[in-house]
């Protein structure tokens, strides 16, 4: 989501997510499983509703995930990939990691500025998120040893095997530094972490260098973007008793995302015009799923725009907040079909083949 400067911000009024501020300390915490009390406060949500949306969620991600590859190559004419689908899984267990520790150190930056915001906080997840990674890049070595018939050590030894070891040990380094006195120590292992990444995605003998570089920011774009705005949103929901400050959060966020989206687009579309011939758009797993991700991410930036014309428009950050939520929803199947193009063959053998 992206926008402009909002327009200075006057007490909401009418009711919604985020009520009337009421007059009184605003580090006082919201109460806990449900809108604060009041006469122009929502009716109680079923306590129900938000698990089960988000177990469905999730197994629409790991149904996709497993999926994706062999639909995305049927008819092609590709090589099968072996082990695909788990593999789509794990990587995408990866990047989702990678997007929550960024953007949880990316947001309190973005909150100390916001004046009258209350002195409550999120719970970190940031340990449990890199260690989550970690297991996952773990789980690649183990699946590549099994696919290739190799040893465990023996798969250290290849390339693709070295890396995702990095991989792993940069995210436990990364938990560590979160769960010490110091959370900022872990963009460094995290730095190591992209750039492994960005090594790996490319084994290509055509320029390498070249494409680790756009991946070095387009990870890191991405990351900044899909964690920050979790983080984000997740700090307004605890706020919610605050609506000025949550606006003004919101606000500042949504200012920074549009630099993170340009970044997003020029190395995309630099990658493309790189790796994907035209001639295969249609023919190929890698370009039938880079059409999914191009039309995901419309509807995100349709989704942003609108959140940021609602936050211009409106004092009530609630509408903003719920079209944010949305964009958040479809920036996880994002994360999921990216997972998906680093798992499909290269389209270039394709263009090439007699």
């Amino acid at each position: 989501m992206f926008s402009g400067p909002p327009s200075e911000p006057t007490a909401p009024t009418g009711p919604g997510l985020f009520p009337a501020a009421a007059p009184g300390p605003v580090d006082e915490a919201p109460p806990a499983g449900g809108t604060p009390a009041g006469p122009s406060g929502p009716p109680a949500a079923r306590p129900w509703a938000g698990p089960l949306l988000v177990c469905a969620a999730g197994g629409l991600a790991l149904l996709v995930a497993l999926l994706g590859p062999g639909i995305a190559a049927r008819g092609t004419g590709e090589l099968r990939i072996p082990g695909a689908g788990p593999t789509t899984v794990l990587r995408a267990v990866l990047f989702a990691a990678l997007a929550l520790h960024l953007g949880e150190l990316l947001a309190p930056q973005l909150i100390r500025p916001v004046r009258g915001r209350p002195r409550t906080a999120v719970r970190s997840r940031a340990v449990i998120a890199s260690l989550a990674g970690a297991a996952a890049a773990a789980g690649q070595i183990v699946l590549l040893a099994a696919v290739s018939g190799l040893g465990i050590s023996e798969t250290y030894g290849t390339r693709e095997g070295g890396l995702l070891l990095l991989v792993a040990n940069g995210l436990v380094l990364a938990a560590l530094c979160a769960a010490s006195r110091r959370p900022a120590l872990a963009l460094a292992p995290l730095a190591l972490v992209i750039g492994a990444e960005a090594l790996r995605a490319h084994p290509e003998a055509y320029s390498p260098e070249i494409g680790a570089a756009l991946t070095v920011v387009h990870l890191t774009a991405a990351s900044l973007w899909t964690g920050g705005l979790l983080y984000v949103l997740r700090t307004m929901w605890l706020w919610r008793g605050s609506p000025v400050a949550a606006r003004a959060l919101l606000g500042r966020y949504a200012r920074l995302a549009i630099w993170l989206y340009v970044a997003l687009a020029a190395t995309g579309t630099a990658s493309t015009l790189r790796r994907l011939p035209l001639d295969v758009v249609f023919t190929s797993a890698y370009g039938r799923t880079l059409l999914v991700k191009l039309t995901l991410m419309a509807v995100v930036s349709v989704l942003a725009v609108a959140a940021r014309r609602r936050m211009l428009q409106d004092t009530d950050p609630s509408t903003a907040h719920r079209l944010a939520r949305r964009e958040q929803g479809v920036l996880g199947l994002v994360v999921v079909v990216s997972a998906i193009l680093t798992v499909v063959p290269d389209p270039h053998w394709i263009s090439l083949r007699p």
